[in-house]
């Protein structure tokens, strides 16, 4: 990581004192909320200077268009790293999420709330249709080449890593048919790319009587159609909206576009047709729920972050309901049998932590070996270092055994310098364990790491999984890495 301090202290005069890492899902960005004095921010790190150099193009175009995104503090001087406006932590899925946890569903709330965002989405395709897109990254136009590669990315995969046959020249015959419908509709409306409902944050107004709408991760946006943002929220595979649902939005959408197109200056109002818009609509779901899948099938079968895998099976859903209930009015005959025989797959998924608390992964690992992998794809947690604590493993009649036996619990068990290294671990958790389940987070990992991941790091496991069954806050997996043992609540 970039040492953030002297950037942050250059923006707010005041140097760091808390540094907290956050998640990035699928993202390779590395994500920081840093704090000093009364000041506040998030700081974004990543390598891809152009990926960065768009994200803080588009933040001060947008901002300068009145659109709610966030503000741009300060950036480094090597592109690498900056600094924005931190919206606090409570996304518009997490809020449907607690919503559906304590049996509320969608309900009128929800359903203001998401005419506001396709009213915002609106306001985005609209007022920043004339940007500069020489800054869009990796490419200016969701054109036929932005299209290959994720119809690409979708067969190699999602299509080969599941081992679904099909005609490789049919099934590429039909992607290039797909993509002439496609580029059919209007492509110089500003495109989002990635519009869905954890990139929507949600912030109190000052009065608290209601909430405000703020959009991030726009940094793949680029001209394209209309439909493709809207085909990306109204089937998100964790939003999981029921069709009839979905349908009223996308009138609701339709009817708030025409107006917006209805107040620009006559002279760069763009042709607009009801008709059009929703005939060409399902194509564009289409290519998204493709989409979609490739970057699960990346992320999950690949990668083996099971996080993304929970979607496969609602993304599914999508995609059958699509193939039987709305296909585009093009022929694609090799591509519908494919995506038939694909949307009715079972396919197997690692199990979803439970839901009615929050899950905590307590890991022992070996150095040697590497970090531990975070299966639930949430990234950040706690890593804390046995190393300096004493160490069975040097004497001999210990050798063979792990910190789950007798003897070596007993070497450990009251020595003042583990006592105060897990107490003090047990402070922070606990802290976190807190804070998350009133967030409705799903996930947390803490590991524990050693020279071997024989002793130390095994005992101090299995005394944090101990000590927080007791607390009954949450649920516990342990696992013993170099072990291969695995415990579950």
């Amino acid at each position: 990581m970039a040492d953030l301090s002297p950037l942050f202290e250059r923006w707010a005069g005041v140097p760091v004192s808390v540094v907290s890492e956050l998640g990035a899902n699928g993202s390779n960005r590395r994500y920081f909320r840093l704090q000093g004095g009364d000041r506040c921010c998030i700081a974004a790190c990543n390598d891809d200077v152009r990926e960065n150099d768009a994200f803080v193009y588009y933040s001060r175009e947008m901002r300068k268009r009145g659109l709610p995104v966030p503000e741009v503090y300060a950036v480094s001087d090597d592109h690498r790293c900056y600094l924005q406006q931190d919206l606090g932590d409570e996304t518009l899925y997490a809020h449907l999420y607690a919503k559906r946890q304590q049996g509320g569903g969608f309900d009128d709330e929800m359903l203001t709330l998401y005419r506001q965002v396709l009213g915002d989405l609106a306001d985005f395709q609209t007022r920043c249709r004339d940007l500069d897109f020489s800054y869009a990254y990796p490419r200016s136009d969701f054109d036929r080449q932005s299209m290959q590669w994720d119809l690409q990315y979708f067969k190699y995969f999602f299509l080969k890593l599941l081992h679904v046959s099909f005609d490789e020249q049919l099934l590429e015959d039909d992607f290039n048919r797909l993509i002439d419908y496609l580029l059919q509709e209007d492509c110089r409306y500003f495109m989002y790319r990635d519009f869905q409902s954890r990139n929507i944050m949600l912030l109190p107004t000052p009065d608290e009587t209601g909430r405000r709408l703020y959009y991030i991760d726009y940094q793949g946006g680029r001209r394209g159609a209309a439909q493709y943002d809207v085909a990306s929220l109204l089937y998100s595979a964790k939003s999981d909206l029921p069709d009839p649902l979905r349908r009223e939005l996308l009138e609701h959408y339709i009817r708030t576009l025409s107006e917006k197109i209805g107040q620009m200056p006559a002279d760069s109002r763009p042709a607009f047709s009801s008709d059009a818009f929703r005939n060409c609509f399902y194509g564009y779901v289409l290519i998204r729920i493709m989409q979609a899948l490739g970057a699960y099938g990346y992320r999950g079968y690949f990668e083996r972050k099971s996080y993304f895998l929970q979607s496969v099976p609602l993304a599914l859903a999508n995609l059958r309901r699509v193939v039987e209930d709305h296909w585009p009015a093009v022929e694609l005959p090799h591509l519908r049998a494919v995506l038939n025989d694909l949307s009715h797959r079972v396919v197997a998924t690692p199990p979803v932590f439970p839901t009615d608390m929050l899950t905590v992964t307590v890991m022992s690992f070996s150095y040697k070996k590497g970090y531990p992998d975070d299966d639930s794809g949430n990234g950040g947690g706690f890593v804390f270092d046995c190393r300096a604590l004493p160490n069975p493993g040097r004497y001999a009649q210990y050798k063979t055994l792990t910190g789950r036996d007798a003897a070596v619990i007993q070497f450990l068990e009251g020595d003042v310098e583990v006592e105060t290294f897990l107490q003090q671990a047990a402070t922070l958790v606990r802290q976190s364990v807190k804070q998350y389940n009133e967030r409705h987070f799903a996930h947390l990992m803490v590991s524990f790491g050693c020279t071997g991941g024989q002793h130390r790091s095994v005992y101090c496991a299995e005394r944090m999984a101990a000590l927080l069954r007791g607390d009954g806050t949450c649920h516990v997996r342990l696992i013993h890495r170099e072990q291969e043992i695995r415990i579950e609540d």
